[in-house]
């Protein structure tokens, strides 16, 4: 029997059993989804939290608050190069436990009173789990009227666009994505079947045109047994944020690559990772419900399809850059050296590890040529966010 969340396990089985094996996307949609039993959507108990140093996986958040202290200097200035608006809104899709929103309303409130007097903070999460979790650490504000509010998607937020700043951190890995192989007849997707009691994949054509559309404009030029993730729903949500920003800013936080990398021929396994109680495995069918799965996050799509919906690409950096761009060094020397506090602020910066494996793409709209503090130091050419995948 696979192992994992009893009634998910059932659910799915019931899907593939009613309609036949279903495509990897829909598998993992499912499995972190599901309104009743997924991962992200249910309650745990207080002993094992989901995200957390006692978790099956930590966020920057979760690390030191320095990054929410940067992106509160970094907003700050946006407000002011779209003119000091009357009301600034940030809209968070994807606040985890929230602890990203406390720090970044702790730092307005204390060092930029003039824009926290503008300042509307609204969070996006289906989740009624980590919902009840983020109102638990945003409680100090949740009596200021007006400053804080939660929403389902972007449409209910602004129907008819925001001034502001449109930000997510560690959400797009997330989204559930297709997973495609190179055969002899051409690329096959992943499904996923039920059989005596166990989830097998299983290669067939491409699911939808709108894949293979995207693996057309790839132009891969992969070797046979080559697998990789396509993520269409990120395509879809960065529309959707072109869409529903009418001033301001885009500015996407997570650990990926742009497309010349993430495609290279060498890279032949993949991205797909799963993860429990911080360890690592690349079993989609291992506690099925149980544990989270991301894929690494193709950052010149990203930016291409903002492009096609009237974004600008502002720029692209990497954290660790982005964090000095907003005096981050200046932050760390008020710390004690060698302090806890210290050498968990330094881990938001290692070259080997989150400094610049997670990356920063900053897109504008109704602004002419910003110039950003948190993209001062750009380790990429400008040609990096070009689609053409590297063979």
């Amino acid at each position: 029997m696979s192992t994992g969340h009893p009634e998910l396990v059932a659910t799915i089985a019931s899907e593939i059993a009613t309609s036949g094996p279903i495509p990897f996307a829909r598998f993992m949609e499912l499995a972190l989804y599901h309104p009743q039993f997924g991962y992200y959507m249910r309650s745990t108990p207080p002993a094992h939290e989901r995200i957390g140093w006692r978790g099956d996986f930590y966020t920057s958040s979760d690390v030191h608050p320095i990054l929410g202290q940067a992106l509160a200097a970094q907003a700050e200035q946006m407000y002011r190069l779209l003119g000091q608006p009357s009301s600034f809104t940030i809209v968070e899709m994807g606040p985890g436990k929230g602890l990203l929103a406390k720090h970044i309303l702790e730092t307005c409130a204390h060092r930029y009173r003039s824009f926290f007097q503008h300042l509307r903070y609204v969070l996006i999460d289906r989740s009624p789990a980590m919902r009840e979790m983020q109102r638990r650490n945003l409680a100090p504000w949740l009596d200021r009227a007006a400053l804080l509010t939660w929403a389902e998607d972007l449409p209910t937020v602004a129907p008819h666009g925001l001034t502001g700043l449109l930000l997510s951190n560690e959400l797009v890995d997330s989204f559930p994505v297709h997973r495609v192989q190179v055969t002899a007849e051409g690329i096959k997707e992943l499904w996923v079947d039920y059989r005596d009691g166990q989830f097998l994949e299983c290669l067939k054509p491409l699911s939808s045109d709108a894949l293979a559309v995207h693996l057309d404009r790839l132009s891969p030029e992969w070797p046979e047994g080559y697998r990789t993730e396509i993520n269409l729903r990120a395509l879809d949500w960065m529309k959707q944020v072109a869409q529903h920003l009418d001033r301001g800013f885009a500015l996407t936080i997570d650990y990926g690559h742009t497309a010349q990398d993430l495609y290279r021929s060498d890279r032949k396994g993949g991205t797909f990772l799963c993860y429990s109680q911080q360890s690592v495995n690349e079993d989609p069918f291992l506690r099925v419900g149980d544990q989270d799965m991301t894929a690494h996050v193709d950052f010149s799509c990203l930016a291409t399809t903002g492009e096609e919906q009237g974004l600008q690409t502002t720029g692209f950096t990497n954290q660790m850059s982005f964090l000095m761009g907003l005096g981050v060094e200046q932050m760390i020397a008020k710390l004690e050296q060698d302090s806890p506090e210290f050498n968990a602020a330094i881990h938001l910066l290692r070259p080997n590890g989150m400094g610049t494996t997670f990356k920063v793409l900053i897109q504008h709209k109704g602004l002419a040529r910003p110039e950003l503090d948190g993209l001062q130091y750009k380790p990429f050419f400008g040609s990096a966010l070009a689609t053409q995948s590297a063979a």
